[in-house]
């Protein structure tokens, strides 16, 4: 893992910059493929960058209940069968499946979240496909507190008729690197980026 700039910190895949506002994050990553863990159960996995819901503070004593978000969803069925989507969310609502907008393991996504213009709570969310050049774009209004920014391959909480959702068997998880910034992407503020181990 490259080493951060000593204004940030690296908290359980989400970075905080000692008090300075993110204006934006993006990401690129491959679609990992999917298969069941354990057989007869339903498993999700998501990939995600987003603008809030990581740790304010190094303890993680402060938290921030704002997340804009947006990226892939890696599930396996009971029956051992996989699927793929792309999505965006903004809590407290779900997230949105994004329609007409096809998603395999294997496929390299680029995804970004901007607030434009900077202090606006205005973003744009853009989601890539880079392998089928598929692209969804859309701006939406957003109250963030715009102290965190995430980069994150989780379990997300999901809640099925077997209790809380299991993460399945997920290979490779390849991220290409990943950037937020507090200024606009090309202007003033610190711009903070740093590459993600593979992991298998």
């Amino acid at each position: 893992m490259t080493l951060l700039p000593k204004c940030l910190r690296l908290l359980d895949g989400s970075l905080e910059q000692n008090g300075k506002l993110f204006k934006g994050v993006a990401g690129t990553w491959v679609v990992p493929m999917a298969k069941g863990y354990k057989a007869g159960e339903n498993e999700y996995s998501s990939s995600w960058v987003g603008i809030g819901g990581g740790c304010v503070t190094a303890d993680c004593s402060v938290t921030d209940s704002t997340l804009i978000q947006a990226g892939t969803e890696q599930d396996v069925d009971s029956k051992g069968r996989a699927s793929y989507s792309a999505w965006w969310e903004l809590i407290p609502a779900p997230s949105v499946t994004i329609s007409g907008f096809p998603v395999r393991a294997g496929d390299k996504i680029f995804a970004s979240i901007t607030e434009n213009p900077p202090d606006s709570e205005v973003w744009t969310i853009l989601v890539k496909n880079l392998t089928t050049g598929k692209t969804f774009t859309m701006t939406v209004p957003y109250s963030s507190t715009r102290a965190t920014a995430e980069w994150i391959e989780e379990t997300p909480v999901v809640v099925d008729s077997s209790g809380n959702a299991r993460l399945p068997a997920l290979r490779p998880v390849k991220r290409d690197g990943s950037s937020g910034w507090a200024g606009p992407p090309e202007g003033p503020g610190p711009r903070v980026s740093g590459r993600v181990p593979r992991t298998a």
